[in-house]
């Protein structure tokens, strides 16, 4: 079974899902980043730290929806596309929709976790200086700061769950560099891993989210291969 017996030729010829996903994502993207601008998209939509007056439950959902910009949606909706088409031909629309978007939860709990020791590590500079009033102000301009958005989480679930499948299928990094698929995603996650505690300055990349997509998807696979019939 090789990739190519799956590659869709035409748009039309998407499954049903994945095809959802890409329209869902670009009309978002148009309309938050183009139509739309002086709407609030981001503060409703992308996910905010639970602790911010910001956060709403529907944002675990929404959040992988949103991109920051046109090379961010470019290479998710690539690779929903690519690995996605895939999958869902192979598992059908159930299994692959219960697979994304749980990655992605995996994903949001996973940076959540980097939220919590990123807010913690900042909001330890507050000194008795602060009224109580103002402690609790800094708090939340804290935590409205740290937001998550993108699909990214979840492509990770894609890419690692094509990668148990397919694991000596050759893919081309940059449409150049051949690589296997086990390989592949076995860098990404050390890639990821390290530079998430790197934590550089500037760096605005949800390491951690990816991290918890990669996750995620493999402990899903491991399960549907001792239980193909389990429940999700």
């Amino acid at each position: 079974m090789s990739y190519q017996e799956f590659k869709p030729r035409q748009f039309q010829q998407l499954p049903m899902v994945v095809k959802n996903i890409l329209i869902i994502n670009v009309l978002l993207f148009v309309a938050s980043r183009l139509l739309f601008q002086n709407f609030p998209f981001d503060q409703y939509l992308d996910l905010h730290y639970f602790k911010s007056s910001l956060f709403k439950p529907h944002q675990l959902i929404t959040y992988m929806f949103m991109h920051a910009d046109f090379g961010h949606i470019l290479f998710n909706m690539l690779a929903v596309y690519m690995f996605g088409s895939i999958l869902e031909n192979i598992w059908g629309s159930k299994r692959f929709l219960n697979f994304y978007i749980l990655t992605g939860l995996g994903a949001a709990a996973a940076q959540y976790i980097a939220f919590y020791y990123q807010s913690e590590q900042i909001l330890s500079t507050i000194n008795s200086d602060y009224s109580s009033i103002d402690a609790l102000d800094y708090q939340q301009q804290v935590y409205n700061r740290l937001v998550c958005l993108g699909a990214s989480g979840s492509v990770f679930g894609l890419l690692v769950a094509f990668a148990m499948m397919f694991p000596n299928t050759q893919l081309n990094i940059y449409f150049v560099i051949p690589v296997k698929a086990k390989y592949l995603v076995i860098g990404y996650g050390l890639f990821e891993l390290v530079t998430g505690f790197l934590n550089r300055e500037g760096d605005n990349v949800g390491h951690f989210a990816h991290l918890g997509g990669l996750v995620v998807g493999v402990v899903i696979m491991l399960i549907w291969k001792r239980n193909k019939t389990f429940f999700f």
